[in-house]
């Protein structure tokens, strides 16, 4: 099993960690950078393991018939990963397409209580 990144989506840890950093939610660059590998890591190693659901029409603008799996990063923050699943000679790949997070898209998320 692979899991691959769109660029637009891999450009989004790069600007994570700056946006991390410039707006004082983590007080050094070591750390928004760290936060920003972190979870980069845990998609690509968890993501197929992960619970996912059937995403709802609302993100079909950044892909058709995806998935979603959450992962938590704190009490505050879960992020979603938005992605499609298809069988490549024999071997099956994860091609991750849009993420965010639940300060941003929870709304358009069932999300149970």
């Amino acid at each position: 099993m692979r899991v691959l990144f769109l660029p637009e989506v891999s450009q989004q840890f790069v600007e994570l960690a700056e946006i991390l950093y410039e707006k004082g939610y983590l007080s050094f660059l070591d750390t928004a950078l760290e936060y920003s590998e972190s979870l980069f890591r845990d998609i690509k190693t968890s993501l197929p393991q992960k619970v996912h659901r059937k995403a709802p029409a609302w993100f079909d603008r950044f892909g058709k018939e995806m998935f979603y799996a959450s992962f938590h990063k704190n009490k505050h923050t879960t992020w979603y990963v938005f992605f499609n699943v298809y069988e490549v000679g024999g071997e099956t790949v994860f091609l991750v397409r849009y993420m965010s997070n639940n300060h941003v898209v929870a709304q358009h998320l069932e999300l149970d209580s």
